[in-house]
């Protein structure tokens, strides 16, 4: 077997994944496609070096459904020979991208690929591509089905996570991304996105509040708690886990993930081509993992 690669890394910047946020009016496909140029642009390869476009997409419906992959890589201006693939693992859609395009390397089925994800938030809601899983009692009902901030909540209770500590871990999380940001840390790895006049529409991560303090995060409201009790996802996590006896709600909008719209993409490849092309490694992939745990 060969080692696989990492020769460049590419993302936008996340916008808010809301109707105000300032890449609302960007759709998923066109965020993928200005990442897969940007990666041509900085690295001049020959388009049809590219064996394949790995893309994860976790609501892959709509405009951002069809392969948006290859959609991208033609919009991009990619020849007609470069396949695409969109895939779904979730929150881990974009990891396993770049693990299946290395594994094809690694296995010497290919030289060159692209690998990285793509959501617009904003414009495909959580949940838009639906799913048996949340609705379908054959699955819903064995599984413990519960939205996933409950189980965030669960989860805290079941390991001592209190909302002190969440708030403090969120607030220097905060205090972290703006110091990165200020001392130009990402300046490498960003493509700003512009509109079709080349104005800037967003050149830095919007989500981030850097005034975030523990003070400021005390006054919010759990944001779960209403779902647990009038939804009655609360009763069926005790009853998943009936070691815990009731449910501490410590998220809240200032301490959980942030909803946003993005795409970013690395460049994957072999040893022998990367000489070929003068290429940089910047790290090399040598093992990967995937496992199942309780839905919760």
């Amino acid at each position: 077997m060969r080692d696989a690669f990492i020769y460049d890394h590419v993302r936008t910047p996340r916008g808010r994944g809301k109707p105000d946020g300032s890449l609302h009016e960007v759709t998923a496909l066109a965020l993928a496609a200005h990442i897969l140029k940007t990666l041509h642009q900085r690295n001049a390869f020959d388009h049809t070096l590219i064996d394949d476009v790995v893309l994860g997409c976790v609501d892959p419906v709509g405009e951002a459904g069809g392969d948006i992959a290859r959609a991208a890589a033609l919009v991009a201006g990619y020849g007609v020979t470069v396949p695409g693939v969109q895939i779904n693992r979730f929150c881990a859609s974009g990891l396993d991208a770049v693990n299946f395009a290395a594994s094809q390397i690694i296995a010497g089925q290919q030289d060159l690929a692209i690998a990285g994800g793509v959501e617009s938030m904003s414009r495909v809601g959580i949940g838009a591509s639906g799913g048996a899983w949340a609705v379908d009692p054959s699955i819903a009902i064995p599984a413990y089905f519960m939205p996933q901030g409950i189980s965030a909540d669960l989860t805290a209770t079941k390991y001592g996570f209190d909302r002190d500590a969440v708030d403090l871990y969120a607030a220097e999380s905060q205090k972290r991304a703006a110091k990165a940001w200020q001392d130009k840390r990402f300046i490498k790895s960003i493509a700003p996105v512009t509109d079709v006049n080349g104005l800037v529409l967003l050149d830095h991560d919007e989500h981030m509040r850097p005034t975030t303090t523990v003070e400021t995060l005390t006054g919010l409201k759990p944001s779960f708690a209403t779902l647990a009790e009038q939804g009655g996802f609360g009763a069926v996590a005790l009853q998943a886990h009936p070691d815990v006896e009731f449910i501490n709600h410590v998220h809240h909008a200032g301490n959980s993930s942030g909803i946003v719209d993005g795409a970013a993409a690395v460049l994957i490849g072999s040893a022998d081509i990367g000489k070929r092309l003068g290429l940089k490694p910047r790290a090399r992939i040598t093992a990967f993992a995937n496992i199942g745990s309780d839905p919760a």
